[in-house]
């Protein structure tokens, strides 16, 4: 007997796993691999049917035989093998097409409680989920759907079977393990909770990022009920210090006080939040909302233009967040999640009270020092209204500006930050716009370098360069800043070489923004390549790299301007990025101009400077100087005086080679195509070397450059 059970329940143990591979398997986006599941499912439920009718006469054990196939039948209960695998086959096909009617009531059902969800009506959101798992137990959706309902009611150990259940259904249904994460988390099982979330990491490594913040949430928030215990232990103690924090915010909730009351009293609370322990009490006791909720205080931020009093009360009440908030990140978690005190802090930012900026820009300096506070700011703040805020900051002339432009460069380095950024563009650009149509002479020019240096870093971005430049007003700001800047080259020496990177990224923008903004932008910076900076000289060519190819008249006022040569000077004696744009400018020109090809024999004799960049590591030189060079190929008897040279190896060479810019292969082919038929003499060379069959291999490149 005792074997018997034992077996039965070897036998039980095994059908569960094996059933809940086979949910498994029908809830897969594979149809094939559904449908085979639900065959399966069928079969073993007949099984299961004869086993139980097995079970219930063991000792009597009916064994019946089937007569052959043209014997007669002598029982009408029996079926033949081939009738009874037709029918189960014709049952899983029923069974499978009322799966597939259930499951499109299923997927209604839950579509109708996410709308429940978003209106905040979680126990009809749940009803829906309930309704749905009535047609179809295993849509691990609705479980994890109705677990998150049932979080937002505090029903947590509901939330954790909804979540097994949903890990039945599927074993790396991540959704799960982050509810359960979210559940032990709020039950305060620090372990389990980070557990749960280690494990999404390991079914999805792409989910580190979000899975290294909700550890990070988990460490927060076991720190924070750590020094919690440790205040109301210090309290029950009698240690003065908590005692005294307890009753001053109990003396401070008394209502309908005089301003100078509340004031006075937050400035001796200030000077007690020296520990971690009376910043948790503050916290604990409820110091935020007994300041916060406070009509006297509320009516003293809310007054426009403020006298001597109410301007004391909210410099109070700022330095007195700046204290409870440092180094207690819960304190800012609670501080900056509450809407009212959230949208209290751009506001304040934005004050005509230069002591409440300052103070508010004091309190928003500290919380963006950590990863954890920046995170609040981006994720609870008005971010327009802030941004407004921090580029108020650059009329002053004095620290103030660069800490404001200091803070919203490490905003802006946020990923979080940046999607924010660039999806409330249009509502951003006009402020942005703003700040380049200023005088630079009354603002901090460090601070306005760093603006304009922000505004240069998100432009690389594709899509937020194709707004900017589509702006006109935006575009002519640039320039307009340009040209103001331009009138003292020496003092904002700092600001045009940032504006100069910035207009360089709008000039990517294809089609280009306009002939006659590319015009003026040439314009400029061909002025600015008499400078004597050589960072301006490197970055007003590389401008003029980017515009001259939008339009020949550009390239004509540009040889007028004696491009040319300065381009050769740059080849002699620049660097890397100098000698890139020299030779790309050089290259853009000879392609359009005789005129061009003519200055460059002149100036490079016997090709020396070309010849030599042949030889660089730098494949964009290499592509370009190849490409110039071919170019040049086109004024008469030049290509005679190359004879003596080893131009047809060093071109073979790249022709045939790996590079990976196919620009050096495509050109040294053309050029040596150019130099064949200017020099008949170079394509003996040619035949000597092999060369043909090199060129041949390169006119992949040509057929898809």
């Amino acid at each position: 007997m005792a074997d018997d059970q034992d077996k039965d329940l070897q036998r039980f143990l095994k059908n569960v796993d094996e059933i809940t591979s086979l949910i498994q398997e029908m809830n897969s986006d594979d149809p094939v691999i559904q449908q085979k599941a639900v065959l399966e499912t069928e079969k073993r439920l007949l099984l299961m049917a004869e086993e139980q009718e097995e079970d219930g006469c063991r000792t009597t054990l009916n064994k019946t035989t089937i007569s052959p196939p043209q014997a007669p039948t002598e029982n009408a209960d029996e079926i033949s093998p081939g009738a009874f695998l037709t029918s189960v086959e014709k049952d899983a096909k029923e069974r499978a097409k009322r799966r597939r009617e259930n499951k499109v009531l299923a997927d209604a059902l839950k579509e109708e409680g996410n709308k429940a969800f978003v209106n905040g009506d979680y126990e009809m959101a749940i009803l829906h989920y309930s309704k749905g798992l009535e047609k179809m137990k295993d849509m691990k959706a609705l479980y994890t759907n109705r677990a998150q309902a049932y979080i937002k009611l505090g029903d947590y150990q509901k939330a954790l079977v909804d979540c097994d259940w949903a890990l039945k259904c599927d074993e790396n249904c991540t959704k799960a393990y982050f509810h359960m994460g979210k559940i032990h988390l709020a039950l305060k099982n620090y372990s389990v909770s980070r557990q749960c979330y280690e494990k999404i990491s390991e079914i999805n490594p792409k989910l580190q990022t979000q899975v290294k913040e909700y550890l990070n949430q988990v460490d927060l928030q076991e720190k924070a009920d750590l020094q919690e215990k440790e205040a109301l232990r210090l309290l029950d103690s009698g240690k003065n210090t908590a005692v005294s924090t307890k009753n001053l915010l109990e003396t401070l909730s008394k209502p309908s006080q005089t301003p100078l009351f509340y004031a006075g009293g937050i400035e001796i609370l200030t000077e007690m939040m020296k520990d971690c322990t009376e910043r948790t009490l503050f916290r604990t006791h409820s110091g935020f909302s007994i300041i916060s909720d406070n009509e006297v205080i509320r009516r003293c931020f809310s007054v426009t233009r403020k006298d001597v009093v109410e301007e004391t009360v909210c410099v109070s009440v700022l330095k007195l967040w700046q204290a409870v908030c440092s180094e207690n990140e819960e304190n800012q978690r609670v501080l900056v999640m509450h809407p009212d005190r959230a949208s209290l802090i751009p506001s304040q930012l934005a004050s005509k009270v230069l002591t409440i900026q300052q103070q508010s820009l004091a309190l928003l300096l500290q919380l963006s020092q950590t990863e954890h506070g920046r995170s609040l700011v981006i994720s609870h703040l008005d971010l327009t209204g802030l941004l407004e805020a921090l580029l108020s900051f650059l009329d002053f002339s004095d620290k103030k500006a660069s800490t404001a432009m200091g803070l919203l460069t490490d905003l802006v380095l946020e990923e979080r930050f940046q999607v924010w950024l660039q999806t409330n563009l249009p509502c951003v650009t006009p402020a942005l716009t703003g700040v380049l149509k200023r005088d630079p002479k009354i603002m901090n020019p460090e601070a306005l370098c760093q603006c304009v240096a922000i505004m240069g870093n998100f432009s690389a971005e594709p899509a937020t360069r194709r707004h900017l430049t589509n702006n006109k007003e935006f575009g002519d700001a640039c320039l307009g800043l340009l040209a103001r800047c331009v009138e003292d080259v020496d003092l904002f020496r700092e600001i045009i070489y940032t504006l100069l990177g910035l207009i360089m990224n709008l000039c990517l923008q294809v089609p280009f923004v306009s002939e006659a903004w590319m015009l003026e932008v040439s314009r400029r910076c061909l002025s600015l390549l008499n400078s004597q900076d050589g960072g301006i000289l490197t970055r007003a060519a590389g401008v003029l790299s980017r515009t001259l190819s939008s339009s020949l008249n550009i390239i004509e006022e540009a040889l007028r301007a004696g491009v040319v040569k300065k381009m050769i000077k740059f080849l002699k004696t620049g660097g890397q990025s100098a000698s890139r744009y020299a030779i790309k400018i050089l290259a853009i020109c000879t392609n359009s101009y005789h005129e061009a090809r003519e200055e460059v024999i002149k100036l490079d004799k016997k090709f020396s400077i070309l010849m030599k960049l042949l030889n660089s590591e730098d494949e964009v030189l290499v592509g370009n100087a190849a490409l110039c060079l071919g170019n040049c190929m086109e004024v008469p008897n030049v290509a005679s005086s190359l004879l003596k040279t080893d131009l047809v190896r060093v071109l073979l060479k790249l022709a045939g080679g790996d590079s990976q810019e196919t620009a050096v292969q495509l050109n040294a082919g053309i050029t040596l195509g150019k130099l064949c038929t200017a020099e008949p003499r170079f394509a003996a060379q040619l035949t000597e070397l092999h060369g043909f069959e090199i060129l041949n291999s390169t006119m992949k490149y040509i057929n898809n450059p």
